[in-house]
């Protein structure tokens, strides 16, 4: 299965980012095979719709669950259409939160919010 999150940059150092639209990076994780990729978010410099254009960038990866913060209402539209599930994770560590997903211990995102629209 793969998974995707929201990361600050591409490489070992990398941390869980708080944005999903405005993330630099999504990292790609295989949890059978444990090949990652990162991915770059060419819609984090968008003037607007970063969520919605970032949700299909995710989607497009073929990933079954999301782990990310935060998302914003129109983004998770796209991301649960396609079947996606999302769940929240818990502080910034990329490996802590792939190990609690598969440990069971990370929640679903219930809490989705109206977006972060700059008007």
């Amino acid at each position: 299965m793969k998974l995707a999150i929201p990361v600050d940059k591409k490489g070992e150092e990398a941390k869980v980012c708080d944005s999903l639209g405005r993330a630099p990076y999504y990292l790609i994780h295989d949890t059978e095979t444990g090949e990652r990729e990162f991915v770059l978010n060419t819609a984090a410099t968008s003037a607007g719709g970063a969520g919605v254009r970032a949700a299909q960038i995710i989607v497009d990866q073929g990933v079954a669950i999301l782990l990310t913060p935060r998302c914003g209402q129109n983004a998770a539209g796209v991301i649960e259409a396609a079947g996606i599930k999302i769940h929240r994770t818990e502080g910034n560590s990329i490996e802590a939160n792939i190990e609690a997903f598969l440990a069971d211990k990370l929640p679903q995102l219930d809490e989705i919010h109206d977006g972060l629209h700059q008007h």
